[in-house]
């Protein structure tokens, strides 16, 4: 059995689809369409910079899941595969879960490009700049994480906000609170905590604002029906229904993304072979998690002629 996995943000970097662009038709048809639905020149970021722009949360979203589309699209029409009939799941790390709904038919290529564009702005404009903050957590398993978080809040927000694998957990929430978790780390036996470089405290309470916004925009624009079922971020478990898919679409702002569970989960309903879309950034997650899996990526044009001969 097979799942189509996407990545998530920290992915992006300038220079993104370009080489893909130049060459598959297919490929620069995605990039347009995603430019006209947003009205910006997105994929002049995405390929050319200026880093700092392709990094704001309401570009990088977007750009990121362009770039997978890309990719699958170029497999599906030059390569000859149909994601319906050689994936079993799709998973999303985050805005990927957007990515694998795209990917899964349920929806439009330019809604989803939208739909993220909204997110990204709803959740950089929930807390203003300098209030919150993330921190990466290495060598730390949840309940660590989870006891550091803990300690660490102080009447403050500061909540496990990625579940990445076994060895690495993000948390998210107040700066302060997130200062002192770092501080702590080696109390709790953690090897060490790393600020990141991002412009707001994601999946943690303090993103109710964004969550309303999104509930707002998922009413107006909901999903379809799924091609493919969809192993959702916060409940790691597979979700087929497009109005749960909706309610948990909502959630998942606010709410942990849950990845490590998800590659477990994924692995024990017989996935054995995991394919990720556009990044190199989820399998290796997956392979901590899971074990015994086979990952494969593709991102390049090389990548997707491997790939397609592989399926």
């Amino acid at each position: 059995m097979r799942a189509f996995v996407f990545p998530g943000q920290g992915s992006q970097k300038v220079g993104m689809g370009a080489e893909l662009a130049q060459a598959s038709a297919v490929a620069r048809e995605v990039f347009q369409e995603v430019d006209d639905a947003l009205g910006q020149h997105l994929f002049r970021i995405m390929s050319e910079g200026p880093e700092d722009q392709l990094t704001l949360t309401e570009n990088a979203q977007p750009a990121i899941m362009a770039n997978a589309i890309a990719v699958l699209r170029v497999l599906e029409k030059e390569g000859g595969i149909s994601l319906a009939d050689k994936a079993d799941f799709v998973a999303g790390h985050s805005l990927g879960e957007y990515t694998a709904l795209c990917a899964a038919g349920a929806f439009s290529l330019a809604d989803t490009a939208r739909l993220l564009k909204l997110r990204g702005q709803s959740m950089q404009a929930a807390v203003p700049v300098g209030v919150g903050a993330m921190a990466a957590l290495l060598g730390a398993d949840i309940d660590k994480a989870t006891a550091l978080a803990q300690a660490a809040a102080e009447g403050q927000v500061c909540t496990v906000a990625n579940d990445n694998d076994p060895t690495q957990v993000v948390i998210s929430g107040h700066k302060e609170a997130i200062e002192r978790a770092i501080a702590l780390v080696k109390d709790h036996g953690i090897k060490r905590g790393i600020a990141l470089p991002v412009s707001a405290p994601f999946h943690c309470p303090l993103m109710q604002p964004a969550a309303d916004a999104m509930a707002q925009a998922l009413a107006a624009t909901p999903p379809g029906a799924l091609r493919v079922a969809l192993f959702a971020n916060v409940t790691a478990s597979v979700v087929t229904d497009p109005a749960e898919v909706q309610r948990l679409l909502v959630e998942q702002v606010t709410g942990r993304v849950r990845w490590r569970e998800s590659a477990i989960a994924m692995r024990e309903a017989g996935v054995e072979r995991f394919v990720e879309i556009g990044g190199k950034v989820v399998g290796p997650m997956i392979k901590r998690s899971a074990g015994e899996v086979d990952v494969i990526a593709a991102t390049s044009m090389a990548e997707i002629e491997e790939l397609a001969k592989s399926l």
